[in-house]
This record gives C-alpha cells, sequence and structure tokens, in this order.
C-alpha cells in the first residue's frame, strides 16, 4: 500500500512539473525598415558621427568574439529599439571586422567607429548576415608609461615604447579596434596606417580626413616615449610588423 502510495505521488508530481513548465520568452526580433527608410540611415564609419548611438563605457578585455556583415545591415539604439545606422560591409578598403561587447537573445552589442567616441550599437545576429569568429589578441596603450603591449589569451607578446598626443591633443582613452590596414601612397612617415576606431578630440579634421586616430610608424625614434603626436599612436618598425599581422576588430585599449 505504501509503495503505490508513493508511486502515486512521484507521478502525480512529474505531472505537475511538466504542466508548470513555464514557455520560454519571445526573442526580441528586429523593428521592420523598409528599403527607403535602410539607405537613409547614416553609415557607422569614421566619418560619420550619430548622436543616437548608445556608448560603451567598458575598459576591461572582451570576450575575443568579432563579426563580420555580409552586407550593410542595421544598428539598433537596443535589442528590440529602433535602427539608428546601417554597418557597410566594408571600412576603408578592408572588410568590417567589428568587436563583440555583449551578447543577449540572438542580438550582439559591438564596437563602431563613429563619433562620438566608445560610440557601439546593437545588430541581430539572428538573420545569418554574420560571420562570427574568435580573435584572441588584444593591444593595450598606456599613455602614462609611453608603453604598447600586444598579447594573446592573455599573454604577453611583446611590448614597445611608442609616442603619443601632445596635451593640447591627446590621444583619447577608452575601448575602441583595428579598423583597417592602409598601405600609405601619399605620405612618407610609415609604409602602413591603422586607423582605430576612435577620433581626436580636439582636431575635427586632419589632412582632409574626419581625425581618425591611428596605429603607425615614424622614420626614426625621436618621438618615441614623448608626447608630441596630434593624437595618433607612433610605433617602432618592429611593432607595426607585428601589428600588421593582427585580425582586424582586434581590440585596442587605451588608457
Amino acid at each position: 500500500m505504501l509503495r503505490s502510495l508513493l508511486l502515486a505521488a512521484v507521478s502525480a508530481l512529474a505531472v505537475t512539473s511538466c504542466a508548470a513548465a513555464p514557455d520560454p520568452p519571445p526573442r526580441p526580433t528586429p523593428a521592420a525598415v523598409d528599403v527607403q527608410s535602410f539607405e537613409t540611415l547614416p553609415e557607422a564609419t569614421t566619418f560619420a558621427k550619430i548622436d543616437a548611438l548608445p556608448r560603451d563605457d567598458g575598459t576591461s578585455p572582451t570576450a575575443g568574439q568579432v563579426l563580420r556583415p555580409d552586407k550593410a545591415v542595421p544598428v539598433y539604439d537596443r535589442p528590440d529599439g529602433k535602427a539608428v545606422a546601417r554597418l557597410p560591409g566594408t571600412q576603408l578598403g578592408s572588410p568590417t571586422w567589428v568587436p563583440e561587447i555583449a551578447r543577449q537573445d540572438g542580438w550582439s552589442q559591438v564596437l563602431l567607429p563613429s563619433r562620438p567616441n566608445r560610440s557601439s550599437g546593437w545588430v541581430f545576429t539572428g538573420s545569418g548576415d554574420f560571420e562570427r569568429a574568435e580573435n584572441d589578441f588584444l593591444v593595450t596603450v598606456d599613455l602614462a608609461a609611453f608603453r604598447l603591449e600586444v598579447s594573446e589569451k592573455g599573454k604577453p607578446l611583446s611590448a614597445w615604447t611608442v609616442g603619443t598626443g601632445k596635451p593640447e591633443y591627446p590621444t583619447p582613452t577608452g575601448r575602441t579596434y583595428l579598423l583597417a590596414s592602409i598601405k600609405e601612397t601619399v605620405t612618407t612617415f610609415s609604409p602602413h596606417i591603422l586607423p582605430l576606431g576612435a577620433h581626436s578630440e580636439s582636431h575635427e579634421t586632419f589632412g582632409g580626413g574626419p581625425g581618425t586616430v591611428a596605429l603607425h610608424g615614424w622614420p626614426d625614434a625621436s618621438p618615441f616615449g614623448t608626447a608630441t603626436s596630434d593624437g595618433c599612436i607612433r610605433v617602432p618598425d618592429d611593432a607595426l610588423d607585428l601589428l600588421l599581422t593582427l585580425p582586424l576588430g582586434t581590440v585596442v585599449i587605451v588608457k
């Protein structure tokens, strides 16, 4: 009799538990953006200023995930929010790779290269329009120490003394990333330029461009260990050689 009662109780509990299991909450999906509205959205590039984008206040390395859109995609101010920009498939002639800083129900928050500095936005990755990759590299720049370090999976690879922005044209701090790789054909101070997803806070424009901050070389060692640039980070030749091997989207933390 006791055995029968116990079995009945267990069966009743199992039925009750199954019946009480809540349905999973619906996944937030993007608000529809018609073709005409999509084309009028500002492009999230280094040339744009988009005040509606959320800011990234992070100062730590990310989890190492980077995303590349197969085509231009909408950028939202939050997972279930409004489309405020569009992220193109290329940036400055390079494929668009952006670091993921948060993930939520098929959405990813990514760093963006537009003004204001530390701009970010949400993209819907559940559509299949993205390639995802692991990036284990990190570049850290300590402005006070004039030191740039490259690490992989938390292990330092190498470090150098570098040059930074003048007090009146300081190198912007925060979490940014390697935006593109450009072979220089106009000037001779560096064979390659590595633009970052950050801008000078003192120059609205510079050299005819949007004031994008970059990592680049220099013909001699005179700027290393000094704050003499207009905001860019000047690096030795061997540092530039290594930086050129890092994948686009590599996080750069300037502090």
